[in-house]
């Protein structure tokens, strides 16, 4: 239930602290005295969007700010967003002049969905506007739902219908690619066709770039290689040679004199290195020749890359074996399409069951659930003093599905014996219509177990005995939860164990709404105003305190 709400600087509102009680609260006022305006500030704590434009005082903050205590079914969404979860509960949203709105929950901040969360779980206002809805077929559908327990079964069925429709989709967008690249296939195949008998290599390229430079140069690698040979070579002139009988001139004196000695093993190591070279050169030499066939090879295969490299505009041969690679898997893609296309079909196939499964459960609780509905509210709009009053729930198939199952939820009413059931929307009178949903609110908030129900002129349209029986099926509510009720009617007025008069202050710069609890001679004359008008009769004052009594 809320227990207060404080509200600084909203419209006509320059600073209110209301108190409010459990049970039925009423709250009465002329037209245009601002208990509209009420329900708006109220509507922020709850999520709703605003901007500058609510600024009394263009240069200061709004401030709204609501005291709950929440049912034990607030807890678990506390929970699952770090929120503490107390008692009781403050709610506060603030409009700074900029137009930046900030939210908190216990001194928390958060953002506008999880105020919404929130605030779901706290109040349920049904203005008067709402009315309207009832002849609207997916509020009806969310009616039959809610009461019907389809909250899980229906999430289940719309995640299962997303991952169906984008199977459709995807299936679809296949057979569109399919059916493009089949009209390419032989292209692609002489693509492939080409680069694969190419026999494409990764680095094959700069291997045969290297070869064919090495071959251009052949003769000037044999002469130095052999030129080369020869110096190391050559007898008497060659450097080996002459090392020989260098180490020989350091042998004759390594007996007697040291650093001869070690000279003499250094040259004979580097000796024996250059006769290792000098056989490599020689072998190097022995090969340096080029067959002029393979020079001619090298060219003609180098230029065959080159020529496909330009063709398919790729600047390597890593690209090169890419496309090649990648027109083999589109080839497989396509040759094998029938039965990739098949694998999906089958899948959906499988899909569309579950589907019908589980929109058939959906479709079975929703008609156990209009079937009670229909019952519980001709019930009470006989009460509410429409003897001949019929309701029915139509729940008719569809032939496909949608984000609801495969049915289709029309609300159809009848006043009168003679009159054939149609849309309410159609045949049902303002009067009726507020009848009608004040009884389907009273069976929603049993199921639903709203802690705060609050209703802004649901009485629209009323009057007489009817509008006491409206007052009654109120209180009633108010059994188990907090009501609310602004309202027009003295009949309800009187019923509430609270009652608050909003009213305009004139004061000398400004027009205000402000907003007092009544006391019991208040309530007597309040109520006899709204029976007779602004001269208050003593037959209205006399009405009035039989109200109260009663």
């Amino acid at each position: 239930m809320i227990k207060s709400l404080y509200i600084k600087n909203y419209l006509l509102i320059d600073e209110l602290d209301i108190r409010f009680s459990g049970g039925f609260t009423t709250i009465t006022g002329e037209t245009g005295a601002g208990k509209s305006i009420l329900m708006e500030a109220l509507s922020l704590i709850l999520g709703s969007r605003v901007d500058t434009s609510v600024l009394k005082l263009k240069g200061a903050k709004c401030i709204v700010e609501g005291v709950f205590q929440p049912g034990e079914s607030v807890r678990k969404l506390f929970e699952s967003n770090d929120l503490d979860f107390e008692i009781p509960t403050t709610v506060r949203r603030e409009i700074a002049p900029g137009g930046k709105s900030r939210a908190f929950v216990n001194d928390t901040p958060v953002n506008l969905g999880l105020l919404k969360e929130v605030g779901s779980l706290l109040v349920d206002i049904h203005s008067q506007h709402q009315n309207l809805r009832l002849g609207d077929h997916l509020y009806q559908m969310e009616v039959i739902d809610y009461l019907a327990g389809n909250g899980h079964g229906l999430s289940e069925y719309q995640e299962q219908y997303r991952a169906y429709q984008d199977l459709e989709r995807e299936i679809g967008q296949a057979r569109q690619a399919f059916a493009r690249m089949k009209e390419e296939l032989d292209y692609m195949q002489f693509q492939f066709n080409e680069l694969d008998a190419a026999r494409l290599k990764e680095g094959e390229l700069e291997s045969l770039e290297a070869e064919f430079q090495r071959a251009g140069h052949a003769e000037e690698i044999g002469n130095s290689l052999n030129n080369t040979a020869g110096l190391l070579l050559q007898e008497a002139t060659g450097i080996l040679d002459q090392m020989t009988e260098a180490r020989g001139q350091l042998k004759k004196i390594a007996e007697f004199y040291s650093p001869a000695r070690d000279l003499s093993e250094r040259m004979e190591s580097a000796r024996i290195e250059l006769k290792d070279i000098s056989a490599e050169v020689s072998n190097l030499a022995g090969r340096a020749e080029m067959d002029p066939g393979r020079l001619a090879q090298l060219q003609e295969r180098i230029d065959l890359l080159y020529s496909l490299m330009q063709k398919h505009r790729v600047k390597g041969m890593e690209e090169l074996i890419g496309l090649r690679d990648t027109l083999s898997g589109k080839i497989e893609e396509i040759t094998f399409s029938d039965e990739t296309l098949h694998g999906m079909e089958k899948e959906l196939s499988a899909k569309r069951e579950t589907l019908e499964r589980m929109a058939g459960n959906l479709h079975l609780s929703r008609a156990a659930a209009g079937e009670d509905m229909q019952k519980r509210v001709e019930s009470q709009l006989k009460e509410l003093g429409i003897p001949n009053a019929r309701f029915t729930v139509e729940t008719a198939g569809k032939e496909e599905f949608d984000q609801y199952g495969k049915d289709e939820i029309r609300f159809l009413f009848s006043a009168n014996k003679q009159v054939e059931q149609e849309e309410i929307s159609r045949v049902a009178s303002g009067g009726e219509v507020s009848r009608l949903m004040l009884c389907i609110k009273a069976l929603v908030s049993d199921r639903k177990g709203m802690p705060t129900l609050i209703f802004d002129e649901i009485d629209a349209g009323v009057s007489g005995e009817i509008a006491e029986k409206f007052g009654g099926i109120m209180e009633r509510l108010a059994g188990g939860r907090q009501v609310i009720a602004i309202t027009h009617l003295p009949q309800v007025a009187s019923m509430g164990s609270d009652h608050f008069i909003v009213y305009k202050d004139d004061t000398e710069h400004a027009t205000l709404t402000r907003i007092r609890k009544l006391g019991r001679e208040e309530r007597v004359t309040e109520i006899a105003r709204m029976l007779s008008g602004e001269s208050v009769t003593e037959a209205a004052l006399s009405n009035a305190r039989v109200l109260l009594k009663l």
